[in-house]
C-alpha cells in the first residue's frame, strides 16, 4: 500500500485551471452533459473513450511515473505527489501525471459507474516522456546509493 506524500498543494485558482485542462483533454465532447456536477460524466455517458470498473483499476495500477496530480471533483483542491495513490482521499477525484498522458477518475458510484481509466490521444509520446523522467530519477537514486554523486 502506498503512502501519499504531498509535494505541493495547488491554490483554488490553479485547481480550477487543472480541471479546465483536464476537460479540454478528456472532456472535449461534453456538450449536453452535466460535467459541472461530475467531470467523469464524459466517461459514463460514453463521450470519451475509457475503460471502467475492475479493468480500469488494473490499468491504473500499471501506470508509473515521477509525479501525479490528484484533483478533487469540486475543482477547488488539488495536490502533487510523487506516489501514485492507491486510494485517494476524495471519493470523486481524478489522478493523472502533470502532462495528462492518462487519467483515472474515481467516482462515488464505483462498482456501478466507474472508476474510469482513459488515455490521452497522444498517450504513447506523453507516456514515453514520463518514463524517461522516471528512468532519470531511478538512475540518480542508484548513483547516490553507490556514492557516485551527492
Amino acid at each position: 500500500m502506498s503512502v501519499t506524500q504531498i509535494i505541493r498543494r495547488y491554490t483554488e485558482e490553479e485547481a480550477r485551471k487543472l480541471a479546465n485542462e483536464w476537460l479540454s483533454v478528456f472532456g472535449r465532447d461534453r456538450l449536453g452533459l452535466n460535467t459541472k456536477a461530475f467531470m467523469w460524466h464524459v466517461f459514463s455517458a460514453g463521450r470519451s473513450p475509457s475503460i471502467g470498473g475492475d479493468a480500469a483499476e488494473a490499468e491504473y495500477r500499471l501506470q508509473t511515473g515521477v509525479e501525479f496530480v490528484v484533483l478533487s471533483n469540486d475543482r477547488n483542491a488539488a495536490f502533487l505527489t510523487d506516489v501514485r495513490p492507491d486510494t485517494p482521499e476524495w471519493s470523486d477525484c481524478y489522478v493523472f501525471p502533470p502532462n495528462f498522458a492518462w487519467t483515472m477518475a474515481f467516482t462515488h458510484e464505483a462498482g456501478w459507474l466507474g472508476p474510469y481509466f482513459a488515455r490521452h490521444r497522444d498517450f504513447a509520446r506523453l507516456d514515453a516522456e514520463n518514463q524517461a523522467k522516471l528512468r532519470k530519477v531511478q538512475e540518480r537514486a542508484e548513483a547516490r546509493a553507490k556514492g557516485w554523486c551527492e
